[in-house]
């Protein structure tokens, strides 16, 4: 069993082990779950399950159903408990590799239900989805993911599970063992820090859990706390956290995380994460019950964290990671910033409030720019910057609540980074949408008079040019933070892409799903 010691007041976390298994008369399992498509490809080895789950099909016509959850005792296995999960059809136009993991999910949880703490997942695998057994292991992990306030408050519920067993059909258990348990200790600091309450992931909380999480690993923490460096550096992120800055443990941080792999590096990819750790809406505060789970407004730089803890294991050789955590509170008092307000970025721009609800495409903006600066020096190689935000509920309402979306500037564009992504979160069960930034989403965001450059938000009259919803924030923070001079006409291109998980980042009253960390662990690490 792998076990993380963070050494921090009360918290202690255990990450259940993934241990590769290539024998179902292993007598270390109390329960063997199956996960497959067809009870055909249950061959080999593995020949052994069929005949009790045709058994059972006998009695229950509905044995193979996709909401179907069988526990069955045979004498096949040791442990006497097998509990059949069907993916359902995987063969249609619109079935994808998530089946794997949304049945394991259900098999486990099912496991856990009839008192077994010690599973072994099965999966026969696809030749359409070879990923498979990684998506159903991983989909595993997530119903043993056990929240920190109850490993912290309960101690005696801190595992689910004391290990999980993975027979992958396909014979590549070792390795997608190893593969899942690295990106689920990266999705448990995710789901850690964006689903905890407002209180025990305040901002100076998030940077002690950080830095104990990283730890004794190859990656560099760097904090920026101190008001008077955040006013004169990064103002637009100084303005939303002037409210909250007189609350000592309120006050703002900046966490910035470096990995620097072996070898040359052929790649730099910079990371933005929006990190509200409340946001009551500030002056233009949320009514009507709409402030209930806005603990969630960071799960943006909660992904970031997630995702370097990933790299602090994997460590990918011939890439340079830089990355930034937003950590700010929204709140609302006498020093809270308001509607009106001009405020000029870090870029030189100036920017007129127009919705303090606005609040993180205003943290985001300076930080963008700062990482802005950093890619165009000499000597980088290959720069790429992503801004990750629970940013609109229009990115709910476009595409639904498992679909993060992702919008390419003209440089990123001119390589399609966004179908690439998107391509690797479809083989790892993460997916994303592809959206686009059009002119309209910039010229809502014109300064509509001599005081100001640019609009932060859209207000009562915004002239006839439409605003369109998700598209428009990115919009804004290119020119808040300068990257709309470093376009495809530029003399000095940048790539850039905005990644919006409003919609995908999991059900409140619920778990964090981590999304986007699988998919762009996909694309630049696995």
């Amino acid at each position: 069993m792998s076990k993380l010691k963070q050494g921090c007041l009360t918290f202690s976390m255990e990450a259940v082990g993934v241990v590769a298994c290539s024998s179902l008369s292993d007598t270390s399992y109390d329960c063997v779950v199956v996960v497959t498509d067809d009870v055909d490809k249950l061959t080999g080895v593995l020949q052994e399950l069929q005949a009790p789950i045709r058994e059972y099909a006998e009695l229950d016509k509905n044995y193979d159903d996709v909401d179907a959850v069988h526990l069955i005792k045979t004498d096949r296995v040791p442990s006497r408990r097998l509990i059949f999960a069907p993916t359902g059809p995987v063969t249609r136009d619109y079935d994808d590799v998530r089946r794997y993991g949304e049945a394991a999910t259900k098999g486990i949880k099912r496991c856990l239900k009839s008192g077994c703490k010690r599973p072994l997942l099965v999966c026969t695998g696809n030749g359409k989805f070879p990923n498979a057994c990684a998506v159903a292991a991983l989909g595993a992990l997530h119903a043993l993911y056990v929240p920190i306030e109850v490993c912290e408050g309960l101690p005696d519920k801190k595992q689910k599970a004391e290990v999980l067993g993975l027979f992958c059909a396909d014979g590549q258990g070792e390795a997608t063992a190893a593969t899942v348990e690295a990106v689920e200790r990266g999705r448990i600091v995710t789901r850690d820090i964006g689903g905890s309450d407002p209180e025990r992931m305040a901002a100076p909380r998030v940077e002690e859990y950080v830095r104990r999480s990283l730890e004794g690993t190859c990656i560099k923490v760097e904090v920026v706390s101190d008001r008077a460096v955040l006013e004169r550096d990064y103002p637009c992120v100084a303005a939303v956290d002037r409210a909250a800055s007189v609350v000592p443990r309120h006050q703002a941080r900046l966490i910035f995380l470096e990995y620097k792999g072996e070898g040359a590096i052929k790649k730099n990819i910079f990371l933005i994460g929006k990190g509200i750790t409340y946001d009551t809406g500030g002056a233009d505060i949320k009514a009507g019950g709409n402030m209930a789970g806005m603990h969630r407004d960071k799960c943006g730089a909660a992904a970031v964290a997630g995702f370097f803890k990933i790299l602090s294991i994997l460590k990918p050789p011939g890439i340079r990671v830089r990355g930034v955590m937003g950590m700010v509170r929204n709140s609302v008092g006498a020093e809270a910033y308001v509607a009106d307000e001009i405020v000029t970025s870090r870029a030189g721009v100036r920017v007129r409030v127009g919705n303090t609800d606005a609040e993180g495409r205003m943290v985001m903006t300076d930080l963008l720019c700062k990482f802005k600066e950093e890619a165009s020096e000499p000597g980088v190689v290959d720069p790429h910057i992503f801004t990750i935000a629970t940013l609109t509920g229009h990115a709910k309402r476009t595409c639904g609540d498992a679909y993060s979306i992702i919008m390419d500037n003209g440089p990123a564009g001119e390589v399609d980074s966004a179908h690439a992504i998107q391509k690797s979160g479809d083989r790892f069960g993460d997916p994303l949408e592809v959206s686009t930034i059009r002119r309209e989403d910039y010229r809502v965001h014109k300064g509509a008079s001599e005081y100001e450059h640019t609009l932060q938000c859209m207000i009562r009259n915004p002239g006839p040019w439409l605003h369109r919803g998700h598209q428009s924030p990115p919009a804004f923070m290119m020119i808040a933070a300068g990257i709309d001079q470093h376009g495809k006409d530029s003399a000095t291109p940048l790539r850039y892409s905005h990644i919006d998980i409003a919609g995908s980042c999991g059900p409140y009253p619920g778990v964090p799903t981590a999304a986007p960390v699988v998919a762009l662990a996909a694309q630049f690490v696995l």
